[in-house]
């Protein structure tokens, strides 16, 4: 673990912050080191917005002592005195922006709040412009702006004062992953340049490679805090990896394995299993178990900071990751072949802007279909248009036997629909969400009162079925949301965006829900997703790119197809991270990016590459290279940003003597 510099500009000791009865805060504790980006990780509900309230002056602590830049901060007063050194962005998407000016009139206003001298502002501004590539949108009102851009732009705004600390809460959340790639690239660069220290909070566990230390945050306090590296092996036990294909058998291991090992997961092949046991006892207890004797043995593989934060909840708190099962007793009757969703070349436009442009893929019944993309490529009209809402403007689609453009109300009774929007009523209990949904579809009273109880039993919402939804933890809330939704026994479940700002407990357990409606009861799902660790979920996978499908394959395969592509994927360590990845790029490693302390690249010739960067920094001894097993997120990258270059330069792709790899937009 890193030593903390005695001229830390922020140390945190024991604060407490409570609203009633609730402790947002309790006896949290940390410090910063200038120049570093610190993350604070966690689900909704953890703390980390109050606390990033605090330190930032906008908030005060009940107890606990805080030090901001060697100020003891008590009470207003000493805020005041160093509100001038930090930078702060609220949590959401433009939320300290104003819609109706534009992005130079924004950032014009937040100088002249921070009294900026006109021509110092004019040369922040163009710098500051130029960096993020939002120059050339100087006159565009902040309220026509994709989220990328908003969240740019509120980047902008927060450090064209140039504090010493920014403070961004959930800065991503709502984000492509392109988008949030370039955010930090940026945002890394900005902050070297400058030598401004971060302190940053996020829901998403992946991110913590970004951060040159974490501290994981639940209930209140502090699970633990380090190098995310270190982070990854506190929990007791080991990670397990089993290998299997088939579909009913992944069924037959989950139903077998989870009563002994609770916290399991199904991504694509892999069926990853966190043990509490040693690796050694693990192992052959797995082997003995019928549904895997049939497989190669389990292997022990590194645990994401997810799973060791999941395992630490269960082993800390007795979280629980168990479901009830779905049952059999609610079976769907579906066809028995065919697909259960197809799009032929479907087309939406808006007067002259094609949203969606000759779209076409098929979903076989009891498949979970992942389709991705960036905001503003087109996924949710895709949907709106499958399920009816949206009338196309060229194409045909045909969802669960019914022609979209003719069926009517015949489609509507055969698919469930959880939107982005969320869909549920907060002053009404979960029962009452249940009966309405159950009266809007129709169903006899008798009907509804069976319904209910497979909801309460599917989703785990027994135990809160009279409780009021506006006060269910959000992962709680969403699977009422999907309950809602298949309380008519649909055949085809759309979801869009479904598990957005839900906490990673909360994301696990609506998986293992949609993972059982797939294989147990043959539900076909087609969802999107902005986490890309849930498009490992899927067993088939559509990528849109402005309007288009652009990629369609399993993820093993895509995967597969981009390193055949783009090379292997390597992970450098041992200097400046920043300085490493210009050095690199200069070098010709265009693909050079910054992940926290290390920076990540794709490759042609692993050998040639490592010896060039031997060469080159033969002085440091501390050099690391290792190789990266390819993500879903670098796969996503890496093929939209090929595709923004093409689209930026035709001229030059054509011409290019070999593709040119890129890990983030330039």
């Amino acid at each position: 673990m890193s030593t903390i510099s005695s001229a830390a500009p922020v140390i945190a000791d024991g604060l407490r912050k409570s609203y009633g009865a609730v402790h947002a805060l309790d006896g949290v504790s940390l410090s910063l080191n200038p120049g570093e980006i610190y993350g604070l990780i966690g689900p909704d509900g953890a703390g980390k917005s109050s606390l990033l309230k605090i330190i930032a002056g906008v908030l005060a602590q009940d107890q606990g002592e805080l030090t901001v830049f060697g100020t003891r901060i008590q009470n207003e007063r000493d805020a005041d005195k160093v509100k001038d050194r930090i930078g702060l962005m609220p949590q959401g998407l433009g939320q300290n922006l104003y819609a109706d000016l534009s992005i130079e009139e924004n950032i014009d206003y937040f100088g002249g709040l921070r009294l900026i001298e006109k021509q110092t502002l004019e040369e922040r501004k163009n710098l500051l412009l130029q960096a993020t590539r939002l120059d050339r949108f100087r006159d565009r009102p902040m309220k026509n702006l994709s989220g990328g851009m908003k969240q740019k732009l509120g980047l902008v705004c927060t450090l064209i004062h140039e504090p010493r600390l920014v403070i961004l809460d959930e800065p991503t959340t709502g984000v492509d992953p392109v988008s949030r790639r370039e955010f930090w690239s940026i945002l890394s660069r900005l902050l070297k340049e400058k030598q401004i220290t971060a302190l940053v909070s996020t829901a998403y566990m992946d991110e913590a490679s970004r951060f040159h230390r974490v501290s994981l945050m639940h209930s209140g306090q502090v699970l633990a805090s380090g190098v995310p590296s270190e982070l990854r092996h506190l929990a007791t036990g080991c990670m397990l990896s089993l290998n299997c294909d088939d579909p009913q058998q992944q069924l037959r291991i989950v139903n077998e394995v989870q009563p002994l090992f609770p916290q399991l997961e199904v991504l694509g092949n892999e069926v990853r299993i966190f043990s509490d046991l040693p690796a050694e006892q693990a192992i052959p207890e797995l082997a003995g178990l019928a549904a895997c004797s049939e497989l190669a043995p389990a292997t022990e593989t590194e645990p994401e900071l997810e799973d060791t934060f999941i395992a630490l909840l269960r082993q800390k708190y007795g979280a629980s990751l168990q479901n009830s099962p779905t049952g059999q007793s609610a079976q769907i009757d579906v066809a028995d072949a065919g697909h259960a969703i197809e799009a032929r070349d479907l087309s939406r436009h808006f007067a002259e802007f094609k949203a969606v442009d000759s779209v076409s893929f098929q979903v076989p019944q009891g498949e979970i279909f992942g389709l991705l993309g960036a905001n503003g490529a087109g996924k949710s009209t895709v949907i709106k248009m499958l399920t009816g809402i949206l009338t196309p403007s060229d194409g045909a689609g045909w969802v669960a036997g019914a022609d979209m453009r003719t069926a009517g109300m015949q489609i509507r009774e055969r698919i469930g629909y959880m939107s982005q929007a969320f869909s549920l009523y907060l002053d009404l209990s979960v029962t009452e969400n249940i009966r309405l949904y159950g009266g809007i579809y129709g169903l006899s009273e008798s009907r509804i009162r069976e319904r209910m109880s497979w909801i309460l039993d599917m989703a785990g919402l027994r135990p809160y079925a009279n409780a009021l939804t506006a006060g269910l933890p959000m992962g709680l809330r969403q699977r009422l949301a999907l309950g809602c939704a298949l309380i008519h026994r649909p055949s085809v479940l759309f979801l869009d965006e479904p598990t957005s700002g839900v906490d990673p407990l909360g994301r696990r357990a609506f998986w293992d829900v949609l993972f059982r409606l797939s294989r147990e009861e043959k539900v076909t799902i087609l969802v999107t997703t902005h986490y890309m660790s849930e498009a490992e979920h899927c067993d088939h996978i559509a990528l849109m790119y402005a309007g288009r499908v652009v990629a369609d394959a399993s993820p093993e395969q895509l995967k597969k197809n981009v390193q055949s592509e783009a090379g292997q994927l390597l992970r450098i360590s041992g200097a400046d991270s920043a300085i490493l990845a210009q050095s690199l790029q200069d070098e010709g490693f265009t693909s050079a990016a910054v992940f926290g302390p290390h920076v990540h690249l794709f490759v042609q010739d692993v050998a040639a590459a490592e010896r060039l960067i031997r060469e080159k920094y033969a002085h440091s001894d501390a050099i690391r290279i290792s190789p990266q097993k390819l993500s879903m997120e670098d796969v996503f990258v890496h093929i939209v940003s090929r595709l923004e270059k093409q689209t930026q330069a035709p001229a030059e792709s054509k011409t290019a003597d070999k593709p040119v790899v890129t890990m983030e937009p330039v």
